[in-house]
């Protein structure tokens, strides 16, 4: 089977094309005229016709040659454009991200680091999607999203992970509670009350978290109502029907609506870890990073 023929003597023939004269197209591709015609010979022994006539005063197109010349006359430029568009993407100036996030990061972390690098990066398209936790970590996995913003620790081989936040929890209840009257929201004066949390479909991550905290000071919380969003599960609070136990980034949202107070032990705390494959050689990935932890 001949090989098709290479880019050299496509740009060769269709710089003749335009020329139509062997001096001045060997001067704009910086060839001497025999290797010009070698190249010429070798693109019509590839193709098995004759693309040019020629006579001792001029070169002309044949039929074959000028339709040959209308279908790839844009060829260079399309290659040209292709090799940009790669090169773009290669450098992380343009291309794709798909981004998950759960609700700890919506507030701020995701955010922030979105501002920042849709400022450095305008070309690039991202995808946000929200997912929990142990959701996200089967994305990563099926490389259905190229970065998650998870609830940590997370510690796998297979994946690097950012600290990006460490945020103290809080007790949130209604305005009026007796618990706020105390100096200080200890653990255990929480064994008693009625507690409001996201259900597991959304927040397991999270509830095996504070059942691992509170087991540690051999507490069992009391959970009375689950929730399917943090909305409803402030509103409920914001009723009196029962306290919930939130960090930092969240109370923030609802201040007004409900009262919050930091629940005083230094071991009460949730993290947000920023994770990405390690096989990940993207340069959107590696920018974004380094954004987002900035």
């Amino acid at each position: 089977m001949t090989p098709w023929p290479g880019l050299d003597e496509i740009r060769s023939f269709l710089v003749l094309a335009e020329e139509l004269n062997y001096r001045r197209t060997a001067a704009r591709l910086n060839l001497d005229q025999s290797a010009l015609s070698r190249r010429i010979q070798k693109l019509e022994a590839g193709l098995g016709f004759r693309l040019f006539e020629r006579t001792t005063r001029e070169v002309f197109l044949t039929q074959a040659g000028r339709d040959f010349y209308e279908e790839n006359s844009e060829i260079l430029n399309r290659y040209a454009q292709s090799v940009e568009s790669a090169r773009r993407i290669a450098e992380g100036k343009t291309g794709l991200l798909h981004i998950g996030y759960m609700a700890f990061a919506a507030p701020e972390l995701m955010p922030r680091a979105m501002a920042r690098f849709q400022e450095q990066h305008p070309h690039v398209q991202v995808k946000l999607r929200y997912i929990r936790t142990r959701g996200q970590k089967i994305a990563l996995a099926h490389d259905e999203i190229d970065i998650g913003f998870l609830i940590g620790p997370f510690d796998h081989a297979d994946y690097h992970a950012r600290l990006l936040a460490t945020e103290a929890l809080y007790m949130v209840s209604h305005m009026d509670h007796p618990l706020l009257s105390q100096p200080e929201i200890r653990p255990d004066m929480l064994a008693d009350e009625k507690i409001i949390l996201g259900d597991m479909s959304e927040w397991e991550e999270y509830r095996q978290h504070l059942n691992s905290m509170f087991s540690a000071e051999g507490i069992n919380l009391k959970i009375a109502l689950e929730a399917t969003n943090t909305v409803a599960l402030v509103g409920l609070v914001a009723a009196g029907i029962g306290i919930t136990i939130l960090p930092e980034s969240l109370v923030n949202l609802f201040a007004g609506s409900v009262a919050a107070r930091q629940i005083a032990h230094p071991g009460f705390q949730s993290q947000t870890v920023l994770a990405w494959k390690r096989t990940s050689r993207s340069q959107q990935v590696r920018d974004f990073v380094k954004l987002a932890a900035a």
